[in-house]
């Protein structure tokens, strides 16, 4: 039986879909999607899985260390990193406000090619300040590898501003293949809008 990411992160409670009770998001933003993949690492074989489908990715690029956003990519970044016995080090959102005020964690990653890992794309801010912080560490950042995307049309705006790739396990479009026997053809039309256009679908719920 073949292996589908999208059905186990609806089946093992990762993902949640509530177009018609929305999450709020910590941006402030309603949105009827919720992604909690550090679940993910409570399940061995769905986080095996994923491991290896990481690594696949990774593989082909052929890097010379891996890195990890801070917190949800590192424990993915350090799985993919010993399977492929490469160096690890992890990337904060922001420099550290004390000691030696570093962002990226580790060894130097100076002319180092360096694959990203992180968990869930979704604007794609966070990442891309990752990417940044490697960059002004001397490192040419490959990609950035992740479990899933929402595909928003911001993300891969920002994506293609910065120059560079953005690979993903699984997506928005094949999650909504998964649920149509879930939901009404107008909830399910209802998620198709948000991804659409986030900020009117948010403002839309009130």
């Amino acid at each position: 039986m073949t292996w589908n990411l999208e059905e186990q992160l609806l089946a093992s409670g990762a993902v949640k879909l509530r177009p018609h009770e929305p999450f709020q998001w910590s941006s402030g933003l309603k949105a009827p999607i919720y992604c909690d993949h550090r679940s993910l690492l409570g399940h061995p074989e769905v986080r095996t899985h994923i491991a290896e489908g990481l690594v696949r990715l990774a593989a082909v690029l052929n890097p010379s260390m891996i890195a990890g956003t801070s917190t949800a990519g590192i424990p993915w970044g350090m799985l993919v990193a010993q399977q492929l016995s490469l160096p690890f080090v992890y990337v904060r959102p922001e420099p550290k406000a004390h000691g030696l005020g570093r962002q990226v964690e580790g060894m130097s990653c100076q002319d180092q090619s360096v694959v990203l890992i992180e968990d869930l794309i979704s604007t794609g801010g966070s990442s891309l300040r990752c990417v940044e912080a490697l960059r002004q560490e001397g490192a040419r950042v490959l990609s950035v590898i992740a479990i899933f995307n929402y595909g928003l049309p911001s993300s891969r705006t920002a994506f293609e501003n910065h120059q560079v790739s953005l690979q993903t396990l699984g997506n928005f479009e094949n999650l909504l293949r998964q649920a149509t026997h879930s939901f009404s053809p107008e909830a399910l039309a209802s998620l198709k809008a948000w991804q659409e256009n986030p900020e009117a679908w948010s403002t839309k719920q009130g």
